[in-house]
């Protein structure tokens, strides 16, 4: 029988009362138990669902193999280092940190205690993403769109870092370039912070994603589409949906119900719809799960905090061009 690990959560606020039910049903972990700062959110939590509260961060650290921090960002780098240096593994949900030098440091410490850890950029879990991941390649135009109905509880921190990231991540992610120049801009409806955001990010390659969030949209919206030579490739993370058209040299004959484009040289081209099977997987379980295997089974850790850094960074230079006062 595989290893059990011993997990427990820090921060139990909406989204840690999921990774608490989550890590309880996997049969991957040993829920130990959670730390909540709020006594009653502690008392709350307890009497529900039966977990046990510990009553200090230091305590869960200590009682525990895999810490799943779920805190605000705000805390982040605080309880990671505290982890690490305890020689404990780390989930952590994203953006990884509040600074970029907050994630290097974090990075640096897991090499050195030797321990693995793992940012939650969640939409590289998506059923509709892992349905379609190995068809991205060499995409030379990249367009999302990640909007949200107006709720209070996000505004806290920049729409960048509170949406556009997933999309910064998962573009990260497929295209193998270097960052050449961001540009971008925003506007403030009813926060304090920007609450649309558009960017632009140029690669090396020549490769040019354009990003859009919202969190004062009328509907739901999370949406990519990826352009490349011969082929187009759309993803619904909401509806976990895809779509793949591939094009090809089409042959001397064709058949009657053959698709074929025809350009001005005269060079035709046949259409192919792919339609690939989406999986049915809760996208949380399995990046926790993913990083159970890495910890045991010693394969791949899906987001490395490396990678987790790269998002936080682009995500901070958008920002910052996003609230630049203008002239």
């Amino acid at each position: 029988m595989e290893k059990r690990l011993k997990a427990g959560v820090l921060g139990a606020g909406h989204l840690g009362k999921i990774h608490l039910r989550l890590l309880h049903q996997s049969e991957k972990f040993d829920l130990i138990g959670f730390y909540d700062e709020n006594q009653s959110v502690r008392e709350n939590i307890t009497k529900e669902y039966g977990f046990k509260a510990f009553e200090s961060a230091a305590a869960l650290i200590d009682a525990v193999e895999v810490v799943d921090i779920v805190t605000p960002t705000l805390y982040h780098h605080k309880l990671a280092k505290q982890a690490i240096e305890e020689g404990k593994h780390i989930f952590i949900e994203k953006p990884i940190t509040q600074t970029v030098a907050q994630a290097e440091e974090l990075i640096a410490l897991a090499d050195k205690n030797n321990v693995l850890g793992q940012v939650g950029h969640v939409e590289r879990f998506n059923p509709a993403f892992l349905a379609v991941k190995d068809h991205i390649n060499d995409s030379m135009f990249i367009e999302t769109h990640r909007l949200a109905e107006f709720n209070p509880r996000g505004t806290d921190v920049p729409v960048v870092l509170d949406l556009m990231i997933h999309d910064i991540d998962t573009v990260l992610s497929v295209v193998d370039s270097p960052v050449k120049n961001i540009s971008a801009s925003g506007v403030s409806i009813i926060s304090e912070t920007p609450d649309i955001a558009n960017a632009r990010i140029e690669f090396e390659n020549g490769c040019v994603a354009n990003l859009t969030a919202s969190r004062i949209s009328l509907k739901n919206m999370r949406k990519a589409r990826f352009f490349q030579k011969d082929a187009y490739i759309s993803i619904d993370y909401f509806a976990k949906k895809v779509e793949v058209v591939k094009m090809h040299d089409a042959p001397e004959e064709v058949g009657d119900f053959d698709m074929v484009l025809e350009n001005a040289e005269g060079k035709k081209k046949r259409i192919y719809f792919d339609n690939p099977e989406v999986p049915e997987v809760n996208a949380i379980l399995m990046e926790l799960e993913c990083f159970a295997d890495a910890i045991v089974n010693g394969t791949a850790v899906i987001v490395p905090l490396t990678q987790g850094k790269n998002a936080l960074d682009v995500a901070l230079q958008i920002t910052a061009l996003v609230e630049k006062p203008s002239a």
